[in-house]
């Protein structure tokens, strides 16, 4: 996922307004009975709770508001003057209605009215090979659409194979979130289905059994492809579980070739290592891994849970030793993943010549170290079901010391930089991204009641993907698997199109760098 700041895409910058909330009570059935869902037993004070209730229902109100009631396509960024929607927020969106609804921020009726528009606005876009007049093609959707049209957004889109994963991610929650009886929710049910058929997984990917990152009808497949441990996990699982254009499990084998290479040792961690956290976070945000392991974690003794733990831990220890010397970096005080930043500007600070960055992936691990003193709260708080021990203090920490310029009507803003200053002030975001909001959002719930997770463990095609991928153990044998409604006209199932073979290998920060 590439980012878009252009003159031609700026934003139009608002700022954040402070705002009490009067929390509503949550219904007895989604109260908090354990909220150690995963990671450590921790004890959760009373200040903690109030913070993490505040910031999940302002996270959730984002989508809500960002979110076109008339179609369902969420924007890249919000509050702001562009007028892309992304994808990947859309699939972020579909799951976030649900915890409203569980959290009661709104009615489940709401939430199924929102998830049917966007559904049916999605099964109606024009899906074809035209440089302008479609949404997607086999089944895939572009990175971005135009938030008034519902098409490719400009000729420097790509169609995307993980902002469609991401996507799908939402659409497959939908699909077994909404499990009653009812003309609406059986609609979804067999929309979110029909949806997930037409994505011809066979197609995206290359002869030699690894995804491809895009293509576009100028250029046709982009050379990047998905290899080695990142976000594209969720990608093959989905394509693996396909009942209709299903990847073989030697893809699965292709996007573990390059595993022993990554794995090793970094700050007193030993990982599977990819320097942005949001590679961690995205997959984990709605499958459950903890338990569930493929041969390859098999022979490691690890599960990719545990292996995004000690990643979280990883990033702690880096920033506690501080090797740039950024200002406020601390135990508490920590987090790079790929962010928005003040910009690309070189400034003189204590007698050294520092480079700052604007959008870019930062990060810190054995594949790359990115880190321009810029911290993005959402590595942090996207982190929370990996850590909470060490991922509380930190968001305890970053409220309370700069709250009155971080923390506003949709909680934390995307990033700031404490060493980037204008007089007494420091650099801030006055923005907020789908693609960072979601993984807080998700995560602090998976946390606390592990509803994302649960309701993925029913879904019979991220089960199927799981299984063919070779995973086992954990909840797997024990999990009772929905039967999923069929599509009354399923697409036929296509032969691969003739495609290039890309044999130049993906840069080890390739991935990172096209996250917005």
């Amino acid at each position: 996922m590439h980012p878009i700041k252009t003159g031609r895409h700026a934003a139009v910058l608002v700022s954040a307004l402070l705002y009490g909330v009067s929390l509503l009570p949550i219904p007895a059935h989604a109260a908090d009975t354990d909220t150690r869902t995963a990671g450590p037993a921790i004890s959760l004070n009373p200040a903690d709770s109030i913070l993490i209730d505040d910031l999940e229902r302002r996270t959730f109100q984002w989508f809500w508001d960002a979110g076109d009631p008339k179609t369902g396509l969420v924007p890249d960024r919000y509050p702001s003057g562009q007028t892309l929607s992304s994808v990947a927020s859309i699939g972020f969106g579909l799951t976030a209605y649900g915890i409203g609804a569980t959290r009661g921020y709104i009615t489940r009726e709401q939430a199924a009215r929102r998830t049917l528009v966007t559904l049916r606005h999605l099964m109606r876009s024009p899906q074809n090979d035209s440089a302008e007049g479609a949404a997607g093609y086999q089944g895939l959707y572009y990175h971005f659409l135009d938030k008034n049209t519902g098409l490719r957004f400009s000729r420097d889109i790509e169609l995307s194979s993980i902002d469609t994963a991401l996507l799908m991610q939402g659409v497959l929650f939908s699909q077994s979130f909404y499990d009653r009886d009812t003309p609406r929710e059986r609609e979804i049910r067999d929309l979110a289905d029909q949806l997930y058929r037409r994505v011809n997984w066979q197609w995206i990917t290359r002869p030699d059994n690894r995804m491809s990152m895009g293509w576009t009808p100028e250029h046709q497949f982009i050379p990047n492809y998905w290899e080695g441990y990142s976000e594209g996990m969720m990608a093959y699982i989905l394509g693996l579980g396909s009942p209709s254009h299903p990847l073989a499990p030697v893809s699965w084998q292709a996007w573990l070739a390059t595993n022993n290479q990554r794995w090793g040792d970094y700050y007193g961690q030993t990982f599977l290592n990819f320097a942005p956290l949001f590679g961690h976070q995205y997959s984990h945000a709605w499958i459950d891994f903890r338990g569930v392991r493929d041969a390859w974690a098999q022979s490691r003794q690890i599960d990719y849970f545990e292996n995004s733990r000690r990643a979280v831990y990883a990033q702690q220890a880096y920033a506690i030793a501080n090797p740039g010397k950024w200002q406020d970096y601390s135990a508490t005080m920590w987090g790079l993943t790929a962010c928005d930043g003040p910009g690309d500007v070189t400034r003189q600070m204590d007698g050294q010549s520092r480079h700052f960055l604007s959008y870019s992936a930062r990060g810190a691990g054995r594949d790359y170290t990115q880190d321009d003193g810029t911290i993005a709260p959402t590595a942090a708080a996207g982190s929370i079901a990996f850590a909470p021990e060490i991922v509380l203090p930190t968001l305890r920490n970053m409220k309370a010391r700069y709250g009155a310029r971080i923390y506003g009507q949709y909680g934390f803003v995307d990033a700031f930089n404490p060493s980037f200053r204008d007089g007494q002030s420091f650099w801030t975001d006055h923005e907020y991204l789908g693609i960072d909001q979601g993984p807080i959002l998700l995560m602090i719930e998976n946390w606390r009641s592990g509803l994302v997770w649960d309701v993925m463990k029913h879904n019979p095609y991220i089960r199927t993907g799981l299984e063919r991928a070779g995973f086992a153990g954990g909840w797997l044998p024990a999990a009772t698997a929905m039967t999923a409604p069929t599509s009354p006209t399923p697409p036929s199932p296509q032969s691969p199109s003739p495609r290039q073979d890309h044999a130049s290998a993906l840069p080890a920060d390739t991935t990172a760098a096209r996250h917005s």
